[in-house]
């Protein structure tokens, strides 16, 4: 009975998909926020305008160096094989952000918000997928290509309508908010690891304090040192910094035991 109910339950996710599909959809158009660009950093610094908000995107390009780094040689490992073809993508799309945002940020405009959603919208679609591939125990090659496909998509459909003058960004929003409610509930459900969904958690905590960061941007200015979108990026990279540091914990555990020496066993010496 107990195993009846919860096989019924891991239909949840794709019926929650569903009807936030349907929400988005009967919503109707979300246009980008006016003066969106007009952001509060306003410093310019050894020649970089906008320097903190520039600046801050560095991070990504380190954590997306650090994670290619140690988690690539272990990519064909059983801890690693199923979801890594979303974490490279993942690992990948950080990259891009780091340069498609900080090329935004020295002079941003809706040509070069272009340059810096996509690589967002990828790293998103990565995540997700490799979060499925550790679940469910599947090669998640084929699930991150559709999500990387479906999250070009939703970049391109905001951009088409902003150089007429429009522009709706409910592709884009509604895979951030699924990467925000299937992970931990994907997590749950298949019984992952109390680490794992702890580390998780506090990532999606730290990304959701980033979003209420960048809405605050001017307010946060006023107060801190830094302006909220510059905030944003670091809350961001905090985010990514805590998933990565936990595959490579996870990678790092595997290899030591699959190299910690088996004991002897009682039996196995014999004296002649």
């Amino acid at each position: 009975m107990e195993r009846c109910s919860r096989h019924r339950l891991h239909h949840l996710p794709l019926l929650l998909s569903l009807l936030l599909g349907i929400a988005t959809l009967l919503h109707g158009p979300i246009a980008q926020l006016e003066n969106y660009h007009a952001f509060a950093d306003q410093l310019t610094l050894l020649g970089i305008p906008h320097c903190a908000d520039v600046l801050s995107n560095l991070g990504f390009a380190g954590v997306a160096l650090w994670g290619l780094w140690r988690l690539t040689p272990a990519r064909r490992t059983a801890e690693l094989a199923a979801g890594w073809p979303g974490y490279a993508l993942f690992l990948v799309g950080l990259l891009l952000t780091a340069a498609g945002s900080s090329w935004y940020h020295l002079a941003p405009d809706d040509h070069r918000l272009l340059w810096d959603r996509l690589p967002i919208a990828l790293a998103s679609a990565g995540l997700l997928a490799g979060v499925w591939g550790d679940c469910r125990q599947r090669r998640s090659a084929g699930f991150a290509a559709g999500l990387g496909l479906a999250a070009i998509f939703g970049v391109l459909w905001w951009y088409g309508g902003a150089l007429q003058g429009g522009g709706d960004l409910r592709p884009y929003l509604l895979l951030q908010v699924l990467t925000m409610l299937l992970i931990p509930l994907w997590q749950w459900l298949y019984r992952r690891p109390r680490g794992e969904r702890l580390a998780f958690g506090a990532a999606l905590g730290l990304y959701a304090l980033a979003k209420v960061a960048e809405l605050l941007d001017h307010p946060l200015a006023a107060l801190l040192p830094l302006s909220g979108h510059s905030l944003k990026h670091l809350l961001s990279v905090a985010a990514t910094a805590v998933v990565v540091a936990w595959l490579v914990r996870r990678r790092t555990a595997a290899l030591a035991a699959d190299t910690a020496p088996m004991a002897p066993s009682p039996t196995g010496t014999h004296f002649h």
